[in-house]
């Protein structure tokens, strides 16, 4: 439970190496951490944004009024297959002071959903006229190198049916923490079934509605101290939230039946890297307090297709999003009409 909840935070990565972990890059300076960082740890929070926006819906019809479902939902965002998400390319010449060991100019490394492991850099610089001070370490690698591939989220979701066509959602994920890790998360949502309003709807073969859901999610991962860089409090806390606009349309059989939708998605997620950082080694050495806050927006159309076997007041249904991160999301409800 602890490493799958430090996935979900987003900031659950085991770095290769344990000594090279993500703030030993403050040894190169603030500017050219923050570059990295920011390279770094974008893929991971987009993930999660896919992730955790998943779920909203398992039908175009809408419940009535009265009716209900209580829904424990999975979703899996995949980034096996999406090499771009996994890596980006350090170019020296956009650092200030980082340089490869072996004296590549660029190179491709790890993002922190990736698996390229061992690559060592170096910073060097004047400590004192004619002295020059050089420390050595290994970028992180990412999810992928511990054979991860994937971004997971799990919830509660409640549907309500307050007038004719219209229900309204609520997903919630009681705040969890541990030793390491501190995570949770709410969103709401509605649903309109256009199809309702005709007055043919009883024996209209398909319903057709409309979803927007909102999702936020707080999340904290503490740092653990390295031999590059001590101090306290050191930890990353991060704030997304992400909307979904999305036309689904379903079939209305009595056991089993097939929805699909085509929407946009939208998220942002602040991440804010906050402690005291103090560099005891290489020619940068410095204390650094909440040295920087980072953003990583996304955007883009989703569509999906899905299946929901219903058998009294038990529903089992799962579906497919293609979309920059494609997931795949489960669904086990219990409901009433």
């Amino acid at each position: 439970m602890k490493y799958f909840l430090i996935l979900f935070v987003f900031t659950s990565i085991k770095f290769g190496n344990a000594q090279s972990n993500i703030n030993d890059i403050l040894a190169a300076g603030v500017k050219d951490a923050e570059r990295f960082t920011d390279a770094y740890l974008a893929p991971v929070s987009q993930g999660v944004i896919y992730s955790i926006s998943n779920g909203w819906y398992n039908s175009g019809k809408a419940k009535p009024l009265g009716g209900f479902e209580i829904s424990i939902i999975g979703n899996i965002a995949s980034f096996k297959n999406n090499e771009s998400k996994k890596s980006f390319e350090l170019n020296t010449a956009d650092y200030e002071n980082l340089q490869f060991v072996d004296g590549s100019i660029s190179k491709i490394v790890s993002s922190g959903l990736g698996d390229l492991e061992g690559i060592r850099v170096f910073v060097e610089g004047e400590i004192a006229p004619g002295i020059k001070s050089r420390e050595e370490f290994v970028l992180p690698s990412g999810l992928a190198a511990e054979n991860i591939n994937f971004v997971p989220s799990a919830f509660l979701q409640a549907s309500v049916g307050i007038f004719k066509g219209t229900e309204i959602k609520a997903r919630f994920l009681p705040k969890i923490t541990t030793d390491e890790v501190s995570a949770g998360f709410y969103g709401v949502g509605v649903q309109h079934e256009f199809t309702s309003l005709l007055p043919v709807d009883k024996i209209w073969p398909i319903a057709i509605s409309g979803v927007v859901g909102y999702t936020h999610l707080d999340g904290t991962y503490d740092f653990t101290n390295t031999n590059i860089v001590s101090g306290e409090n050191q930890k990353i806390d991060t704030k997304i939230d992400s909307w979904v606009f999305q036309a689904v349309v379903s079939t209305k059989l009595p056991i089993i039946n097939f929805y699909g939708g085509l929407g946009y998605i939208t998220g942002k997620a602040k991440t804010d890297i906050l402690g005291t950082y103090n560099v005891q080694s290489g020619p940068f050495q410095q204390v650094v307090v909440d040295p920087f806050s980072l953003t990583t927006q996304i955007s883009g159309l989703r569509a999906n297709v899905g299946t929901k076997l219903k058998l009294g007041f038990f529903r089992l249904n799962a579906d497919y999003t293609i979309a920059e991160f494609n997931s795949v999301s489960v669904g086990l409800n219990f409901g009433f009409r």
